[in-house]
């Protein structure tokens, strides 16, 4: 078990995956609004405890459109600091990461929680602020580096995303540089490999649809048909969700669930590249394949069936987190509901059924009066 959890976050742990709870009262305990969230707001002032955050956050913004709406600037944020809504734009996670003077670190963790992906080093604009937010200069300073150098062709070089770990090895070379000049000279050295989409994310998404849209094995000589998107999507990742975008009559807890729950067309998006490989995604495939050697790169020495209960999650637990870890995502959080109901899925997977099969049917329950 990870070993920077939380007292809190370590009990949910514990309940999730050693509590032995049915589908019926995985949905009773979520639905109660028994799983302690962990919050936007709450992490912020985790990380900044002054009582002059929300003042700080509103000088800050506003000295950046000075002829801006204040009025509007201030309530964009007290909705941040009452969680009514997140900062999905990862340009405003930057300038709170700036005006509170956090650590790379910090902004790394705030953009995984709010938009998946925490700092994209193949992303030019990531990295050179992330450089100017390393070495103590100011956002301005980093705006202004940043306009001055070309824009980066946009290529996404996903043939490369088998081979090589492109993000890590230019995030090794920003580390790298000492000076504004040697910054300069590293962007332009790596303009062609900077690029919107994240190669990780995508190999792992591509190999876990493989098995799903031509499942059967190479060894077996059958003519089995490869699978449609919406086959697949039919067959393994609907999980009995309800389909449609109406959720006036859902809880909250349902809407968390729901949200950027995949469908054949974001399938066919992600695969064309048109879109992002969102982290609900792989988590979902993961799940859904049980294949932990698309991660781990071979089979398993010991299978599943050798293993114990304890081992069998450990395994799993650990599994997840380095595939998490190498896209540049959060890793597992037993206070995120999604997360939660993942780790369910794996602690009550067994002999009577697969992890899908107990996702489903908690879904199906959550899902059956609405």
């Amino acid at each position: 078990m990870q070993k920077q959890m939380t007292v809190t976050s370590a009990a949910e742990y514990d309940r999730v995956l050693y509590g032995h709870m049915t589908p019926e009262m995985v949905v009773s305990y979520l639905q109660g609004n028994q799983l302690p969230p962990r919050t936007f707001s709450g992490v912020l002032r985790q990380m900044y405890p002054g009582s002059d955050l929300q003042m700080r956050l509103v000088d800050f913004f506003v000295s950046l459109m000075p002829e801006g709406n204040a009025q509007s600037v201030v309530k964009k944020i007290k909705n941040w600091l009452t969680d009514k809504n997140l900062p999905a734009n990862r340009e405003d996670l930057f300038r709170i990461a700036f005006a509170l003077g956090f650590s790379e670190a910090q902004l790394d963790y705030l953009l995984s929680m709010c938009t998946d992906y925490g700092i994209q080093y193949r992303d030019g604009k990531d990295a050179v602020f992330a450089w100017f937010l390393r070495n103590g200069r100011s956002y301005q300073e980093a705006k202004t580096f940043f306009e001055s150098l070309p824009a980066a062709p946009g290529m996404n070089l996903i043939q490369d995303a088998n081979h090589s770990h492109l993000t890590r090895e230019l995030q090794g070379e920003f580390l790298l540089v000492q000076t504004m000049k040697e910054l300069r000279q590293c962007y332009l050295k790596n303009l062609h490999s900077f690029g919107s989409m994240h190669l990780r994310a995508y190999y792992y998404f591509d190999k876990f649809l493989s098995l799903l849209i031509h499942p059967a094995p190479s060894w077996i000589d059958v003519a089995e048909p490869y699978y449609s998107l919406e086959t697949v999507m039919r067959t393994y990742l609907s999980l009995q969700m309800p389909s449609g975008k109406k959720r006036e009559n859902y809880s909250l807890i349902q809407k968390l669930i729901k949200q950027n729950w995949p469908n054949a067309t974001s399938l066919k998006n992600i695969r064309s590249q048109k879109e992002d490989v969102p982290r609900k995604l792989l988590l979902l495939l993961y799940i859904i394949t049980e294949d932990t050697s698309v991660v781990q790169g071979q089979v398993a020495e010991r299978l599943d069936g050798e293993l114990t209960m304890q081992e069998r999650i450990e395994e799993h637990w650990w599994t997840l987190n380095a595939m998490l870890g190498d896209c540049g995502m959060a890793l597992l959080d037993p206070r995120n509901v999604n997360d939660w109901l993942i780790l369910y899925a794996i602690g009550a997977a067994g002999e009577e059924a697969s992890m899908s099969e107990r996702l489903e049917q908690v879904i199906a329950l959550m899902y059956e009066n609405v």
